[in-house]
Order: C-alpha cells, then structure tokens, then sequence
C-alpha cells in the first residue's frame, strides 16, 4: 500500500472541536458573554483567519515544495499546527454563534448580584473574598474571576448585600455574606 494512503496518527484528534481547556456550556443554557470577552474572542478568531494561519499554510506549502514529507520537519509541524488553528478556529466559531451577549453596566448602581457583577462576600470562617461573574469562556481564576456556573457564582447570584446563601461544596454546607456588590460604569459615565 502506498504512503500516501496511511492516515496520520493526529487525524483522529480532528472529529472533536472540544477545547480541552474550555468548560462545556450546560445544556438548554446560553452562553452568557460580556461585551470585552466576547470582543477578545472575537480578536482572537480574526487574528487566526488573518494572521497566523495564512502563514502557516505559507510555510506547509513551501515545505511540501522541498520534495520527501515524510522526513520533512517543517511540513510535519507545520500541518499539525494547522490543524491545531483549524480546530480552535471551529471552537472559536461555535462558541461565538451561540453567545449572548450581557452588559453587565447595565445593573450599574444596584446591590443584587447578576451576571458581570463583582461581588464581596465573607465566608463562615471570617474571611473576605472578592470575585468577579464572567463568562464560561472568560473567566481566569487568577485574575479574580469565576465563571457564572461555577458553584460558587450560583450560590451568590440573585443574592443583594447583606444576604447570606448556602455552597454546598464537597466538603460540606458552607455560608457566605454578600458585603458588596458593584457593576462597571455604562460608558461615558
């Protein structure tokens, strides 16, 4: 059998557009989005249209000219990496079709927790902590931010300052106090 028959062995890779790094939208919910996350997503996809995968395939066509692909690093990297572009791409793609998009100025001024919201709360062992409701593919944890699914998010939202709800967590029931509640500025405010 020739060569040019064998599937490579990162082909399989190619069915799931699952970014192993993203946490899955719940079924039947949206997928809640603010303005700038979805902004940067947006970006990222153009750049990856635009910019990098242009080149790669420039740098796969060149290397494909050199003769033998079998041993020729460049076009092996090259198509792997294309591959990994091609597959953030679709991710990218889907998750941006199905974003709703929340302004999370809107709620400027009030004191019930919702989505984009930066909330204080105190938990039962005394200690404050400060965290902000993002978007499933926003949030960075080490940044303060927590996606609106995540236990803790759920617990506090719908929740005004001064109230205390219940995280249920692995560990047990734990309480939290809502000390503060705060939304970004509408713009040109």
């Amino acid at each position: 059998m020739s060569k040019a028959f064998t599937p490579e062995p990162e082909a399989a890779d190619d069915a799931d557009d699952v970014d192993a790094s993203a946490a899955p939208v719940p079924a039947g919910a949206k997928n809640y989005m603010t303005p700038e996350g979805h902004a940067r997503l947006r970006a990222e996809l153009m750049h990856l249209l635009d910019h990098e995968r242009p080149k790669v395939v420039e740098v796969v066509h060149w290397a494909a000219s050199n003769g033998d692909r079998s041993e020729n690093g460049d076009y092996l990297y090259g198509k792997k990496r294309l591959r990994e572009i091609d597959r953030r791409i679709r991710f990218l793609t889907k998750r941006l079709s199905i974003a709703e998009v929340v302004d999370p100025s809107l709620h400027h001024g009030e004191d019930q927790v919702f989505f984009g919201a930066t909330v204080t709360y105190a938990t039962s062992t005394g200690e404050e902590r400060t965290i902000t409701i993002k978007g499933i593919d926003e949030a960075d944890a080490l940044a303060g931010e927590v996606s609106w699914v995540a236990p803790v998010a759920r617990a506090l939202l719908k929740a005004r300052v001064g109230d205390e709800v219940a995280l249920r967590t692995p560990g047990g029931e734990s309480v939290l106090e809502v000390l503060a509640v705060l939304y970004p500025a509408p713009e040109g405010q």
